[in-house]
């Protein structure tokens, strides 16, 4: 028998993974809902425990030492065995409520088996969807209206929220006879939508004359008016349906996206915690897309 048990604290495991999820002790602190130097000493008392230093802190990055990367695995299965024990121990007997937004695309492409799946193992825990572009889904988290929101951000912009994939941009068109047009008919959501954000910034930047010939807040309404021919629009590459086409090197080159999950300060925990896990376990799995 050894000389000492340790019981390592499930708190304390989370706040590891979660600085190497978000790449940052401010970030982590954020989405955990605590002080950057509460998170500093919870490391430090994991550390203790096993001995072993978790983080090399010598360079401006977080980065693992090779006892945590080796640490690392561990550590997300005996959290993954916790959140699963929590989730299903009294047939879903957490309750709450767990206001979620999204972006159209998004939520309507990737969000319904996700969340009917959560409702259905979770039954009272309310959930209130609300989808928006990403500059309106941040303002409602910073008044305290939104509890979680997966959102488009720039990739090297501010660090907000977990990154959970890069999202390469194409124009697109019924055929590149429209590429061609001047002005260029562009096929956009109103501001401040990104896509129309990154197309804009593209097209100015090469001088090139344009002209909004179809505005529409709705996606469905976007790609009808692309497959008759209206115009040009952009859209992610994964999701380009085959009627359309993808115009290459006819166009400026359109900057990457990101998706982004960002949680509200103090929910790290309890309902929220646990469909933010369930959104990217989900996601990190995503199928690609037809």
């Amino acid at each position: 028998m050894p000389d000492r048990l340790i019981n390592l604290d499930v708190e304390l495991l989370r706040a590891f993974v979660t600085i190497h999820e978000t790449g940052t002790f401010t970030r982590a602190a954020e989405m955990l809902g605590r002080t950057q130097p509460a998170i500093s000493l919870q490391i430090r008392r994991l550390e203790s425990q096993l001995r072993v230093p978790l983080f090399d802190r010598g360079g401006k990055t977080v980065t693992l030492s090779g006892e945590g990367a080796a640490f690392l695995p561990q550590a997300r299965k005996m959290l993954g065995l916790n959140d699963e024990i929590v989730a299903t121990l009294g047939d879903g007997d957490l309750e709450g409520e767990v206001r979620f937004g999204a972006p159209e695309d998004i939520a309507t492409r990737y969000l319904p088996g996700i969340l009917g799946a959560f409702t259905r193992s979770h039954p009272r825990i309310r959930l209130t969807i609300n989808c928006d572009y990403s500059p309106n889904l941040l303002d409602l988290m910073s008044r305290g209206q939104l509890d979680l929101a997966l959102i488009k951000r720039e990739p090297m912009g501010p660090a907000v929220g977990v990154s959970v994939w890069r999202e390469p941009l194409v124009w697109v068109a019924l055929d590149r006879a429209q590429a061609e047009v001047s002005p260029l008919p562009l096929i956009v959501a109103p501001a401040p939508c990104i896509y129309r954000k990154r197309a804009l910034a593209a097209l100015e930047s090469a001088g090139l004359p344009f002209r909004p010939a179809y505005t529409s807040a709705s996606v469905a309404g976007q790609m009808a008016a692309l497959k008759s021919g209206l115009g040009v629009g952009v859209m992610p590459a994964a999701i380009v349906p085959r009627d359309l086409m993808i115009l290459g090197d006819a166009l400026p080159e359109l900057a990457d996206g990101e998706i982004a999950l960002v949680t509200a300060r103090g929910g790290g925990t309890g309902p929220t915690a646990l469909l933010a896990k369930e959104v990217l376990r989900n996601l990190e799995r995503r199928p690609p897309a037809s």
